[in-house]
């Protein structure tokens, strides 16, 4: 591997131990979540990092089931994971609600630079596990989207790499990868964990190659 690549680090696929309990309530979460993955057919691989701040690369994206089921692994995990959202969802009346499941509020109706702002967040907490979608759509597209890695660098977080395989109903933390700033090359890295997982919708998912 070049000087220029980014670190990788795979993660051990035999098991997959759960994040340590920060409160009262996380083995009951993690209950609930396991029993959700079980009941739907869903096995998960690898043990979380142990990581206070990191990007959660959660890719394919193609249904809103997607999201129901990385939550379901995060409680699983016992992780509270971060995701962003238009500010509007967290200003209703569900507004609080919005936000205790884990949505950091984006304006982008101003000429913000988010990739500083996320930066700013993870700066201001001792804990964030922020998860992306890199395809940034459940439509179909082959181009990833850059924020998720310029976020990390920007934040000077590692990147995990989950993986959600509709095809082997697997959903697996695949690697640690921290990223060296050539992008061309670390994507190539990234996206070789992502080489044979299908999608909810398989058509919607196709790597670039």
């Amino acid at each position: 591997m070049s000087e220029k690549s980014a670190i990788d680090a795979p993660i051990n696929q035999t098991t997959s131990r759960p994040a340590h309990a920060r409160d009262m309530f996380a083995d009951i979460t993690r209950f609930v979540c396991a029993t959700y993955l079980q009941l739907s057919g869903w096995k998960v691989r690898g043990n979380f990092p142990a990581l206070d701040k990191a990007v959660l690369v959660a890719a394919p994206h193609t249904s809103n089931w997607d999201g129901i089921n990385m939550l379901a692994t995060a409680g699983y995990y016992r992780v509270k994971l971060k995701w962003m959202g238009k500010k509007s969802l967290t200003t209703g009346p569900f507004g609080g609600l919005i936000k205790w499941l884990g949505c950091v509020p984006i304006d982008r109706s101003a000429a913000n630079d988010v990739v500083r702002v996320m930066a700013d967040a993870f700066a201001a907490t001792p804990r964030m596990i922020l998860a992306i979608p890199p395809e940034g759509t459940r439509s179909a597209t082959r181009e990833w989207k850059t924020g998720f890695y310029h976020i990390a660098r920007a934040a000077n977080v590692p990147l995990i790499l989950s993986v959600l395989d509709y095809g082997t109903k697997t959903i697996s933390l695949a690697a640690i990868i921290t990223p060296s700033g050539d992008y061309d090359p670390d994507l190539a890295i990234i996206q070789s964990y992502y080489a044979n997982a299908r999608g909810k919708h398989a058509d919607k998912f196709a790597l670039k190659r």
